[in-house]
């Protein structure tokens, strides 16, 4: 099986060429492209991992879309790519009504509540203080009824302390 692409989300995208100087297709281009495959009926939206950037360095995972259209505009005096994504499983057919991945969006944690978090937390993990390799963690967990959309319940713990508790309630 072939691993799913990654589309990272910032602000702004700035358009790069599509097309590498050695005449290859930049990630910009392969999206595009994929796109047009998919709105001239050749091929089924491409499945992409979507991350998106919360500050310098830290990028966290918004779940798995559907690649359904692509353009460019211009904003701000430059040009930028624009992507429009559907969360992946919504509207397939082939699928039962109550998909996983439609489970796996109501897990996702939203971006505003991410920000509230990190800088209710100053970005360091509650247990220890640490700066590096961070989660952000549900404090009841999902699979025990505790909300994704809830800051009271979602902090910041470290990799070894989020692994270390997986899914019990401190």
């Amino acid at each position: 099986m072939l691993p799913v692409p990654r589309l990272f989300l910032t602000r702004r995208r700035s358009i790069k060429p599509d097309r590498n100087p050695g005449g290859s297709l930049t990630q910009n281009g392969l999206f595009a492209v994929a796109a047009r495959k998919y709105k001239d009926g050749a091929a089924p939206p491409e499945r992409v991992r979507v991350f998106e950037k919360i500050r310098a360095g830290i990028w966290v995972y918004n779940g798995l879309f559907k690649l359904i259209d692509c353009w460019t505009e211009q904003s701000g005096g430059r040009g930028v790519f624009k992507f429009k994504l559907q969360i992946a499983g919504i509207e397939d057919r082939d699928r039962p009504a109550v998909a996983p991945t439609v489970l796996e969006d109501d897990r996702l944690i939203p971006s505003w509540v991410k920000i509230e978090v990190w800088k209710r937390d100053k970005g360091r993990c509650v247990k220890y203080g640490s700066t590096s390799g961070l989660h952000f963690d549900h404090i009841i967990p999902y699979s025990k009824g505790g909300s994704s959309k809830e800051r009271a319940n979602i902090q910041i713990l470290c990799g070894r302390h989020n692994l270390a508790k997986h899914d019990k309630i401190d």
